[in-house]
């Protein structure tokens, strides 16, 4: 018998290859001695095959007091090791030293928090510099503090624990580290209304339940935030316990794709709002990246022969994965491709996601329209003026579609700006044969609220395109083109106007 026919007997049989998880253990302040200000908890044992050390002293802006000797002792007893930050809700005091230090305008208060996020991440990379430590990964722990607690008792101030977080991420990733959460699904919930990042990793934990199940469960489980999980905890009244999930063997993980709240247009990961066009004569697709401050730079090509296509729109995170899509139909089928964004400006293989959509005359993506926090698609009916709301799946696919409205051929523009008005839930604007322009309030669950004409005198644009926070104020806003070509910024007031 031959090797080769060996294998091919047994390769239905075989069991896929896993790496051994790992064990290890979490430590910080509490294992400090009590003249630092710890608790003088032990150090992990020999055993321990990896260690996950606390930059912080249990709040954002403090340290670690015996970070220096944690990090030496990693070293010398040659334990892999990533570090953990804690993400905390300001002071007003801090608000305001901070806010205005960071990327975002300070002229609203959303742009002020991202700042103070962003500020907390380059404490704790201050931190980590000063003792010369270059963890892989930084996790973000996100939980219920009894000092400086997060409000938590609107929906409004957990979309403001959300800014902070991004400002967190968005620190850490212009630092250049990966990045991921440590929380729990009350936790997490509480502070951020069960925000879905499914392409940010998470490391869970189980709290003080047994490692042979519960803990062990974490791995396979649903996530708090729907990340994938890398590692799960528990721990007793001595030690934190940690584990691998399988395949992960505590190896460097990418940095995520940015996670701008509302947006559907972060193309190229710099946390900065784009713009796509396409040439009309050649059918190159470019890529014009925002500045954050209101500006595009030049356009770059990112696609050839797009000219194949009579619909094309930027939908967001469709398919789960974490980087902006882009959905586009063809002209001569109506089938509806998905082109998969690769978090840098490029593309990975396209997937097809439906048929027949030449029966329609105007596709938005509104981002999450009906409050499942999955990107969603609202398509006008061609024939009877319909509107239709396809709400997708989280993962590339479709829930059954469901009727938003009527009457919607009297307008020859939609555009789906995000949320111009400030309640939180996705907007449409539709222009008139007159050149009015309305705004529909979405009620967040697929509806709308009684409209408001946003403005008049619209008729002159040639394209109408919600593009995001283009001016780093954290407010969406438009860019309108004129009849002699020049690109306008008309700037959100956060107010329908």
């Amino acid at each position: 018998m031959t090797v080769s026919l060996v294998l091919g007997m047994l390769g239905t049989t075989l069991p896929s290859a896993h790496a051994a998880p790992l064990f290890g253990h979490d430590i910080s302040w509490p294992q400090c001695s009590t003249a630092q200000g710890g608790f003088g908890l032990p150090l992990p044992p020999p055993a321990s095959q990896f260690v996950i050390i606390g930059l912080t002293r249990g709040l954002a802006f403090t340290e670690n007091p015996c970070l220096a000797d944690q990090v030496a002792w990693a070293r010398t007893n040659g334990k892999p090791a990533h570090g953990y930050a804690m993400g905390t809700y300001p002071t007003t005091a801090q608000l305001n030293t901070y806010g205005t230090q960071g990327p975002w305008s300070s002229a609203t208060h959303a742009g002020r928090l991202s700042n103070v996020g962003y500020s907390e991440a380059r404490f704790a990379v201050q931190s980590m510099t000063r003792v010369g430590f270059r963890p892989p990964v930084v996790w973000i722990d996100i939980e219920p503090r009894p000092a400086q607690p997060w409000p938590a008792a609107t929906a409004a101030q957990r979309l403001d624990n959300r800014y902070l977080i991004e400002g967190l991420m968005r620190g850490l990733r212009d630092s250049g580290f990966a990045y991921g959460f440590y929380s729990y699904t009350a936790g997490w919930q509480e502070i951020t209304g069960s925000w879905r990042l499914s392409g940010v990793p998470v490391w869970a934990t189980a709290g003080t339940l047994d490692y042979p199940t519960e803990a062990l469960d974490r791995c396979f489980q649903p996530s708090f935030s729907a990340g994938r999980v890398y590692i799960s905890q528990w721990y007793d009244n001595v030690r934190d316990y940690d584990r691998t999930c399988e395949p992960y063997n505590f190896t460097p993980l990418a940095i995520p794709a940015s996670t701008l709240s509302g947006s559907t247009a972060e193309f190229n990961g710099d946390w900065r709002n784009d713009l796509l066009a396409r040439v009309g004569s050649s059918g190159e697709l470019r890529l014009y990246a925002g500045t954050g401050l209101g500006r595009l730079n030049p356009g770059v090509t990112i696609g050839t022969g797009w000219g194949v296509f009579n619909a094309l729109e930027t939908a967001g995170d469709f398919n789960g994965d974490g980087p902006s899509d882009v959905v586009a139909r063809e002209a001569a089928t109506g089938v509806l491709w998905l082109y998969r964004g690769n978090g840098t400006g490029g593309w990975l293989p396209r997937l097809r996601v439906g048929s027949g959509w030449n029966a329609f005359n105007s596709i938005v993506a509104p981002g999450d329209f009906n409050g499942d926090q999955r990107v969603d698609l609202l398509a006008r009916d061609r024939a009877t003026g319909v509107l239709w709301l396809y709400p997708g799946n989280g993962t590339g696919g479709w829930l059954p579609r469901v009727r938003a409205g009527s009457g919607w051929n009297g307008f020859n523009a939609i555009v789906a700006p995000g949320d111009l008005n400030g309640d939180r839930n996705s907007d449409i604007l539709a222009r008139d044969g007159a050149g009015n322009l309305w705004l529909y309030p979405g009620n967040g669950s697929g509806g709308f609220l009684p409209r408001i004409r946003a403005g008049h005198g619209w008729t002159p644009m040639t394209a109408i395109v919600g593009a995001g926070d283009l001016n780093g104020d954290r407010l969406a806003d438009i860019v309108a083109r004129d009849p002699g070509g020049a690109l306008w910024l008309y700037p959100g007031n956060g107010r329908s106007g």
